[in-house]
């Protein structure tokens, strides 16, 4: 019965559409779109029904055949068009272009059918074969372009629905436009195109089925697993490959001469060989399933949700718990486990354990830096598996795993934490709560997480290493602070010690002995008082010092040594608030740097004036001077000497330091090779202290000598 092509062809499809049309008509009924499938389906179904009954018994004839057929693309163009009206109730397409389709496809088909039954009840030839042709291909590409329309005006939400349909009739009036197209080039139909138009038809009726099922609501969730689509890949591939290799056969045999046979079982015998290798070989055979895992199959996580709640849990500044712990939380959370234990390179280069949760880790725990587990990783990128390692150590190259991880129980992933692409440490994790299956997806997943968790564990120890220098750089500072005041009173004491023998007889020079002794005590007293109560609170109350004594004082003091500083015009009483022994040391640097920047010949300057609610000391001297880029760079820096190993770098800066503590500031107006001038102001004791005088500011100078630099 089924000798032929088209009938075994056509009877497939009348099979299929009469299926679809059943179902339409028993369950889905109620939109207009339902109602014109299901009577393109029926007319279908008659339709290949005819092609049958007219290959196997003659009959009806082509009239009724060539009818039905236009009855069938009419059905289908009424499908679009009922398509096209739901498509108007979104305003999506303008009722212009609706029209000029619609007026198209009404005029078209009633020429073609009116000419059609004219023909078959008149028995008169209205029109040519050519004409007939023409007719079929105009109907094509109206249909063609409803549905353009329908998809290009169609919302994207909207297009899920309609997408099986449109690319259903597409292809059966796309496949007749190519079909009579042909004909119409070559003057006859040709058999390939219309034998397999049937199966054409058959084969799309499911897009229709599922577009049906879809649109109501009832998705067909129909998936293949990962295994069925690689050994269903593989047979595509067996397949090809095959085939190319009949066709090099062939060609071997054809150009072998009398060689040809020997050659093609050759060519045959080497290719199967291949084959077979190809097949076997596990590297392949993953990369396949790796390729098919990304191409033809959704993710197995929500990276969104992923992403939120690891930035969720990094973003807690509290040590509570530590970040390792955190870290060893979030890697064990991607593959359903509640434990593990991370190790982070030390100080010397080797790898200490950072944090354990949920593990019983040996009592060593230290990872080498040579170990075999480093230079694995130095390597390449790899996540060990320890089961797989266990069964199967010759996949790892048999590499000895360190005993701090080997010894750990409920050990399963051995995850490498990079930093940049240097290995900063490494993570175990335990065995999961339960089986589960790892792929590329999780691999990929772990390995961006840990060099992001990575980063943060990285910068988490800089900061505290930087915490740790800049608390010996406290230390240091307060050190050197005190190891300045210490010089000070050494260098006093030893004065005294040197002129001791020389004036011991000296009534003036045994009081200046006591008062300078005096002043030692009472200068180391503070010192100590200040590394007992380091504290800004717990320093003494500012009291009121008269500066214009203090100043005196400190004149008559440095008068041993050249040039000796005078005091210019005459001063009132000032009264500040101060510390009289900080006040002193300061005020007493000052002038001890003006004499050792100015020559034994030169002139030291001092004056007090009083200038709204402030006391103003100018200290002037005639010394090399300070250029602009010195003052405003290095005078107030701290450490930053320029008398060598002999000088600390902090006289200045502790000057201006305590002048700003107490309400003043000091500017500074330098000439090379003319001299500076030092101005301290500072606000009287009746006065309160604006914003100005509290504000710190840059000294306003010139220019300085690197002599005059700070101790």
């Amino acid at each position: 019965m089924f000798s032929n092509m088209d009938v075994l062809s056509y009877s497939l499809a009348a099979i299929t559409f009469g299926l679809l049309g059943i179902l339409v008509a028993a369950h889905h009924l109620r939109r207009g779109v339902d109602r014109a499938l299901a009577f393109a389906a029926a007319t279908s179904a008659l339709w290949a029904l005819a092609i049958v009954s007219q290959s196997l018994w003659g009959h009806p004839g082509f009239n009724v055949r060539y009818l039905t057929e236009l009855v069938r693309d009419a059905a289908w163009v009424y499908l679009l068009f009922a398509l096209l009206k739901d498509g108007l109730r979104e305003n999506r397409l303008t009722g212009k272009v609706k029209q000029i389709l619609r007026a198209s496809a009404v005029i078209l088909l009633v020429l073609l059918i009116g000419t059609g039954v004219i023909e078959h009840f008149g028995s008169v030839d209205i029109s040519t074969g050519k004409v007939k042709l023409l007719g079929q291909i105009g109907l094509s590409l109206l249909g063609l372009s409803l549905v353009e329309q329908i998809w290009r005006n169609s919302p994207n939400f909207g297009r899920s629905s309609i997408k099986y349909v449109c690319i259903g009739v597409a292809s059966i009036l796309g496949f007749d436009f190519f079909m009579y197209t042909d004909a119409l080039l070559f003057g006859q139909v040709a058999d390939s195109f219309w034998n397999a138009r049937g199966f054409v038809n058959a084969l799309l009726t499911p897009l229709l089925a599922v577009n049906l099922i879809n649109t109501r609501k009832q998705p067909v969730n129909f998936q293949l697993s990962r295994s069925a689509v690689f050994h269903a890949g593989t047979l595509v591939f067996a397949g090809g490959y095959l085939l190319f290799l009949a066709m090099g056969g062939y060609y071997v045999q054809a150009l072998g001469g009398e060689w040809g046979d020997a050659l093609q079982v050759l060519f045959f015998t080497i290719s199967l060989v291949f084959l077979t290798t190809l097949m076997l070989s596990r590297r392949i055979r993953a990369s396949m399933m790796v390729r098919i895992s990304q191409n033809f199959f959704g993710y197995k996580y929500d990276y969104r949700e992923e992403w939120l709640k690891m930035t969720r849990e990094l973003a807690d500044l509290s040590n509570d718990p530590p970040l390792p712990e955190r870290v060893i939380r979030i890697l064990a959370g991607l593959v359903e486990s509640n434990g593990g234990a991370i190790w982070l390179k030390g100080e010397g280069q080797d790898y200490v354990l950072q944090a354990v949760v949920n593990l019983s880790t040996p009592r060593h725990t230290l990872i080498d830096s040579d170990a075999e587990l480093v230079r694995f990783f130095s390597n390449r990128e790899w996540i060990v598996d320890l089961h797989e390692y266990q069964s199967d150590p010759v996949a790892y190259n048999l590499m000895e795993i360190p005993d701090a991880i080997a010894k750990t129980p409920d050990g399963w992933l051995i995850i490498p934490l990079y930093l940049g692409n240097d290995l900063y440490g490494m993570a175990l994790i335990g065995i999961p709560y339960t089986r589960v299956g790892l792929n590329w997806e999780n691999f990929d997943l772990i390995k961006v997480v840990a060099r992001q968790t990575c980063n943060l564990l990285a910068q988490a120890d800089a900061q505290n290493r930087l915490s740790r220098a800049m608390q010996f750089e406290a230390v240091s500072k307060a050190s050197a602070f005190m190891v300045h005041d210490l010089k000070t009173v050494i260098a006093q004491l030893s004065l005294l010690v040197k002129n001791a023998p020389k004036h011991r007889n000296n009534p003036a020079f045994i009081d200046d002995m006591i008062n300078t002794t005096d002043h030692a005590v009472r200068k180391m007293s503070s010192l100590v008082d200040h590394i007992r109560r380091p504290g800004g609170d717990n320093e003494d109350p500012l009291k009121p010092v008269n500066l214009t004594k203090l100043v005196t004082e400190l004149i008559e003091h440095h008068q041993h040594q050249a040039p000796a500083p005078h005091l210019e015009g005459e001063s009132p009483d000032v009264i500040i608030k101060a510390d009289l022994e900080q006040l002193r040391s300061v005020l007493g640097h000052l002038i001890q740097n003006a004499q050792d920047a100015t020559p034994r010949n030169g002139e030291i300057t001092i004056a007090l004036k009083i200038a709204r609610g402030n006391a103003v000391l100018f200290i002037q001297d005639t010394g090399t001077g300070m250029t602009k880029e010195f003052i405003s760079s290095q005078l107030f820096k701290p450490f930053e000497s320029t008398k060598g190993l002999t000088g600390m770098g902090i006289g200045a800066y502790q000057a201006r330091e305590y002048i700003r503590k107490i309400g003043g500031n000091i500017d500074v107006t330098s000439e090379p090779d003319i001299g500076t001038c030092f101005s301290i102001r500072i606000p009287l004791a009746n006065e309160k202290p604006t914003t100005q005088d509290v504000k710190a500011s840059q000294p306003v100078s010139v220019s300085q000598d690197p002599m005059q630099s700070a101790n």
